[in-house]
Formats: C-alpha cells, sequence, structure tokens
C-alpha cells in the first residue's frame, strides 16, 4: 500500500528531477585537515553528536547522511552586473544534503534532523564551495581557497551577531592542494565549505527556465519554493509569491545597510527565495560611512556599492518578476514590485532601532531617528567609526554617561550630534538589562574591519596559526 499522506515524504529539490540539477561527485581531495566545526547551527539539524571521522566523511569525502540521495549541482542563469549569462550553475558546489530543523530541546543523536520526518522546522540546505569541478564549471577548477572559506566563516559569523538573515558556515576543511590563482598570490592552500543556508533557489533558478521557454518548469519551481518558503501563499499565485519574495528581500537590504556590510556581488544568482545572504566574496564591512565603498576591485563603476545595495536588489528583483511574467498576471506581478520601496523603508527603521536598542514610537519619530543617525554617521567623517556608534549608543539615554565617558567622547558634540541624540532620546530603551552583557563593559565593539580580516589569515598563512580566527569567533559568539 502507498504511504499515508501523514507520511509521505515531503517534496524536496533533489526530488524535482534531473531537469534542475546533475547528479555529481565530490573531488577526491589529498587531505582532510578539519579547520572549522560550527557545533552550533549542527545542533540545529541534529547532527552535533557527530564524531570527528564521521564530520569529515559526511562533509569532507561527502558520503551521504542518511536518508539524502547524492550531491546535484543546481542549474541555474543570472545576469552578472546586468549582463546575462546563461552559462552559469553550480561550478564549483552542490547541493549535498536537505534537513528539517529539530525543535530546541528535542533528542538529535540521529534521524529526528537528517530524515527530517518529525520536525517542524525549516527545511534548510547543506551546501558546498570548493567541492570540486561539475558540468557548469567551464574552466574552472572547481576549488576554494582557504582563504576564501576562512573569509566566508568570519563574515557568517560577524552578519549573524549583527542581526542579518544569513547563511552559516558549517564546516571548513583543508583539502591539501595548491591552487593557482590570478588575483592572489599563489601557489595557496585550498579548502571545501560547507554552509547550512535557507534554500538556494535563486532568482537565476527562475532566469533558466524563462529562457528555455519552459512554463512547466517554471509552475513546477513556484509551487515548489512557495509550498516550502512561502507557504501563506495560495498555490498558483505568482504575484503573490514574487511580493513575499520582494518583502524578503528588502529586509535583508535594510540589514546589510544597518550593519554596514557590502556584499560585493548582487548578481541575480547570489540571491535568494528566502531573502537570507550567502556566498561571501569580496565582501566588506564599513570603516566609516562611504556611500561610494565597494568592496569588489572588479566593481569599477560602484554598481553594489554600499549605498547602491538596495537598488542592485530592487533591479534584481525585476528580473525575478520578468521571469514570471508567462505564468502571472502583469499588472499585479509589477504592483508586487512596487512594494519593494516602502517595504526596505520601513525594515530599514526597524533595522536601525534594533541595533540602537530602543522602542518604535511611531513612523514620524522613528524616520527621525534615521535619518538623524545617518547624519551623524556622515558628517563625522573618518574618525567616526561605524560600529562604535551603535555600541556607544545602544539602549539610547540609558547609555549616556557611558558613551560621554568613553574613548570617542569628544565625537559626542555638534549640531548633527546634538539632532541625533534629541531623537534618539525620545525613544525608550528595550530591555535596557542588556547593557549589563560583558561587550559593553568593553571600550570597543567587536567590528570586522579588513586589517583585522586580513591579520587572522597572515598567522594562518605564515605560521599555521589558527589562534586569532579562534579566538574572533569566540568573541563573537560569547556575549
Amino acid at each position: 500500500m502507498p504511504p499515508s499522506v501523514a507520511h509521505r515524504p515531503e517534496p524536496r529539490f533533489f526530488d524535482l528531477g534531473d531537469e534542475f540539477g546533475d547528479a555529481v561527485r565530490a573531488a577526491d581531495f589529498p587531505q582532510h585537515v578539519l579547520r572549522f566545526r560550527n557545533d552550533r547551527a549542527a545542533a540545529e539539524v541534529g547532527l552535533e553528536t557527530l564524531t570527528q571521522d564521521e564530520w569529515v566523511a559526511h562533509f569532507g569525502r561527502f558520503e551521504p547522511l542518511p536518508g539524502q540521495p547524492g550531491p546535484i549541482a543546481m542549474r541555474y542563469h543570472g545576469h552578472q552586473f546586468r549582463t546575462y549569462n546563461p552559462d552559469l550553475g553550480d561550478g564549483r558546489g552542490f547541493l549535498a544534503a536537505q534537513i528539517r530543523e529539530v525543535p530546541p530541546g528535542a533528542q538529535t543523536a540521529g534521524a529526528r534532523g537528517v530524515n527530517g520526518s518529525a520536525s517542524p522546522g525549516r527545511l534548510l540546505d547543506l551546501g558546498t564551495k570548493g567541492s570540486g569541478t561539475t558540468p557548469w564549471s567551464r574552466a574552472g577548477d572547481g576549488r576554494l581557497t582557504l582563504k576564501g572559506g576562512v573569509r566566508e566563516v568570519l563574515a557568517a559569523e560577524m552578519l549573524q551577531r549583527l542581526g542579518v538573515p544569513t547563511s552559516r558556515a558549517f564546516s571548513l576543511i583543508e583539502t591539501g592542494e595548491a591552487l593557482q590563482r590570478g588575483d592572489e598570490p599563489s601557489p595557496t592552500r585550498s579548502a571545501v565549505l560547507v554552509r547550512l543556508s535557507h534554500s538556494h533557489i535563486r532568482f537565476g533558478t527562475f532566469q533558466r527556465a524563462a529562457y528555455l521557454g519552459r512554463t512547466d518548469q517554471l509552475e513546477t519551481l513556484l509551487e515548489h519554493a512557495r509550498s516550502l518558503y512561502h507557504p501563506d501563499v495560495a498555490p498558483g499565485d505568482a504575484a503573490g509569491f514574487l511580493a513575499a519574495v520582494v518583502d524578503a528581500s528588502a529586509r535583508l537590504a535594510a540589514r546589510w545597510i544597518a550593519a554596514g556590510f557590502v556584499h560585493g556581488v548582487l548578481n541575480t544568482d547570489n540571491l535568494n527565495v528566502t531573502g537570507e545572504s550567502f556566498d561571501y566574496g569580496p565582501w566588506r564591512f564599513l570603516p566609516h560611512y562611504e556611500p561610494g565603498f565597494t568592496a569588489a576591485y572588479f566593481d569599477q563603476f560602484g554598481l553594489y556599492a554600499f549605498s547602491r545595495q538596495p537598488e542592485a536588489v530592487f533591479w534584481a528583483l525585476t528580473q525575478l518578476g520578468g521571469a514570471l511574467m508567462s505564468i502571472g498576471d502583469a499588472a499585479t506581478l509589477t504592483d508586487a514590485l512596487n512594494g519593494f520601496g516602502p517595504a526596505y523603508i520601513g525594515h530599514l527603521r526597524a533595522a536601525f532601532l534594533e541595533r540602537l536598542g530602543v522602542l518604535s514610537l511611531g513612523e514620524a519619530a522613528d524616520q527621525r531617528l534615521l535619518d538623524c543617525t545617518l547624519a551623524l554617521l556622515r558628517e563625522g567623517g573618518e574618525a567616526m567609526r561605524w560600529e562604535p556608534v551603535f555600541h556607544d549608543w545602544f539602549a539610547g539615554f540609558s547609555s549616556s554617561a557611558r558613551a560621554v565617558s568613553g574613548p570617542r567622547a569628544k565625537l559626542w558634540q555638534g549640531e548633527a550630534f546634538d539632532a541625533f541624540r534629541f531623537a534618539l532620546f525620545e525613544h525608550e530603551p528595550d530591555r535596557p538589562e542588556r547593557l549589563e552583557a560583558p561587550r559593553f563593559a568593553r571600550a570597543e565593539p567587536e567590528e570586522m574591519l579588513i586589517d583585522e580580516v586580513e591579520a587572522i589569515w597572515a598567522a594562518i598563512d605564515g605560521d599555521d596559526d589558527w589562534a586569532l580566527f579562534h579566538d574572533k569567533i569566540a568573541r563573537l559568539r560569547a556575549d
């Protein structure tokens, strides 16, 4: 007899068939040295009890986890710096597994997380970077530099601390190969990264189906992504689905801005349908307010500069909307896209309130605080670093004495500051007891500026010294 509906396995991306992905094998690496294991993330999917040998088997040699069919390289297209590229797809990574979150407090030693049958949590992807060549590698070697892996771990940890929806670096294993790269000193060490992410279905996944004229694939993708990631949207409602993605993407862009983060490469294959940030290549955090700050040396015209990120995300959303046009109504799809601006402003206000640790006082007062905060950062110039503003003035007037007696006391003066302080003090602190956390007893906040990132890598590269790397992660997680 067929299984009952209650026990029928849920659809996963693996089940969509070979029109959406290609079965692949991981590279046979000469070495497997575990450099980073994210047990905090592993506990969310019931994998924290794996032994080190089991961990390396699954995330270095990529033996499938129980209930998983084996890796697939996902197919997609995309606009890269606004030029359409139909020759994309997973070229140095694959989807290794899809796993349900485990309820807090559940026993997670075995199949609950892996099989996903008993857990009501989100469906999460384990995806790789640097796991070898695929049919979409083109001329690439399918590998990842160890430095690139280290940088991705650091970016994800910092973004998670700052409240940005982000993939998590799950595992980093050094693989013992010497890689040649044209944009950094070579040969350089190699690694394979595994990330835990809330979907790898990109805008470009839909673009590929539209490019091929496959309305059947578009309808399949829509129902798959809608049912798993935006279940409040009615079946077949392309505009409702787009509206949900628009709102999630607006929230993501707002959170990047509040964090002072520059992703670097906002192509349509680097944005997904859940509004979760992933794939950290040439990222940077702002040292100070600089709207034109870019993270990628090859972004010569500043297309993805700090202040242009919301524009870039909206442009990418219009491409997703265009891909859905053949299965949706043009007018309602346009209405969904038009919701980006208001959603972004609302999410930006909320993000700045959260970073400043104060409660909403209504749209007008919240907007005034946002405007005054940005004016303070702008007028402060290079002397006023991004993170210290939020560190010194967290919880508003509750931090006043601490801020004016701290190392930046001389910065807290002038017309821009007076306006900021007035707007901030209008708002009640949100859980001011959080100021008792150890981080606020320290004069300086945790930052992730490029000089520190390079120092962490220099210690690893020169002396195989991982102490700075692990100490940084410990501090980011401590409080």
